[in-house]
């Protein structure tokens, strides 16, 4: 199909089109953030990305479709105006988009986040105009935009790892009227020559709150972060700092997750038949079974995350039905092996993982299953604690 000589008739109204839906969403929207999204052409943002197709291939990998322009211009501009996440890159490595080829699996290293998700982390973390910002993750440049479209373009720093990536994001900003601030850096430790900032919000989930964000942060001000770690649960925090540089604040509601820092993604571990060689001949009846952790529910979602912070440095590997914990860490491992209606446990080493996780169990169980909400983060140069009203024995610790 041929390109029309000048898209952006249509891309104005798609946009449009975009912001209504997004108004019409459970959630309230700002007027000032819709207008943002029809002013910014976010198709200029993702000159090319990828689709899943509709079936897997004969081993069972996601078949990802390059859509660009010049390939399918009807799909990708209506994709591009869709509440969807658009990849942009796999595996770290930059597709040559003149040329670009079907994917069989590979993990996502960047993309431009559904519009709504971009949205609601400027909204959840109260930006309002006159508030410097920086933001953590540029990715293709679009969050940034909106950014830029609401406030002002010399009062958003937008940092990113990858520079290829940033080189393409900055040639879609300026070439949109954006000026903000660019670098090349990683989010782990901030971007100390704009610093102090009233809001710095990330676009990337860390293990645990990097202390230079607090120290980048003026007193007062807010920070949005996505915490994550090795067994994949998520939660978000909205954290306000205080004079003397700690922070405090409740968990945000919803199940949101982001691709993790690269610099806190899970290392690899090895063999599970090495870590599992000296684990006792004698296994115990587990009291919590696996599934609680691994359904599909927004329930789970919570609970993978308070698991993790009960063993942040666990990772979880399912070999046949057998379950793998192991700690990097600390040397230890703990196998869960389905029985009759029941899990068979081993455990070895200095931290008994699965029994851990039971008590934590236990313990959500007896507060009447709290949600996210009802939790709150406490950062200071002690360390960093989840903590709940109703669960006083329970200590919660996110790595350091």
């Amino acid at each position: 199909m041929a390109i029309p000589a000048d898209p952006e008739t249509d891309a104005a109204r798609l946009r449009e089109a975009l912001a209504v839906a997004l108004a019409q969403d459970s959630q309230p929207m700002d007027p000032s953030w819709r207008a943002a999204v029809e002013a910014v052409p976010r198709h200029r943002f993702v000159p090319g990305f990828y689709l899943p197709a509709d079936e897997s291939d004969t081993q069972g990998l996601t078949l990802w479709e390059p859509v660009t322009a010049e390939l399918d211009y009807g799909r990708w501009l209506a994709a591009a105006y869709s509440d969807t996440t658009l990849i942009t890159q796999f595996d770290g490595q930059e597709p040559d988009w003149n040329a670009p080829i079907v994917r069989r699996g590979g993990a996502p290293t960047s993309s431009s986040t559904l519009p709504s998700l971009v949205v609601r982390m400027w909204t959840d973390a109260e930006v309002v105009e006159g508030h410097t910002v920086l933001e953590i993750g540029t990715g293709t440049g679009y969050s940034t935009a909106l950014a830029c479209e609401r406030l002002d373009s010399g009062d958003v720093t937008s940092i990113e790892v990858d520079p290829k990536r940033l080189e393409t994001a900055a040639d879609a900003l300026y070439g949109c009227g954006y000026t903000p601030t660019l670098a090349v850096a990683d989010g782990l430790y901030g971007y100390w020559p704009e610093a102090r900032f009233d809001r710095i919000v990330a676009a990337c989930s860390f293990r645990t709150v990097p202390p230079a964000l607090l120290a980048q942060t003026r007193p007062g001000g807010k920070i949005l972060l996505t915490l994550s770690g090795w067994l994949y649960g998520y939660a978000r925090v909205l954290l306000t700092v205080a004079d003397d540089g700690t922070a405090e604040g409740a968990l945000l509601p919803g199940t949101v997750s982001f691709m993790a820092a690269r610099t806190h993604a899970a290392p690899a571990f090895g063999n599970p038949a090495h870590w599992t060689a000296g684990l006792p001949d004698k296994p115990r009846t587990a009291r919590h079974g696996p599934e609680r952790l691994l359904a599909t529910t927004d329930e789970a979602f919570h609970l993978r995350f308070l698991a993790q912070c009960a063993v942040p440095d666990a990772q979880l590997l399912t070999v046949g039905e057998v379950l793998h914990l192991v700690d990097l860490v600390s040397g230890s491992v703990a196998t869960l092996t389905p029985g009759d209606g029941w899990w068979n446990v081993h455990e070895g080493g200095r931290v008994r993982l699965w029994e851990r996780i039971e008590e934590l169990l236990d313990a959500f169980d007896g507060a009447g299953r709290p949600g996210p909400e009802t939790f709150t983060m406490h950062v200071w140069g002690g360390g960093q604690f989840l903590r709940h009203l109703s669960m006083p024995n329970l200590s919660l610790t996110l790595p350091t």
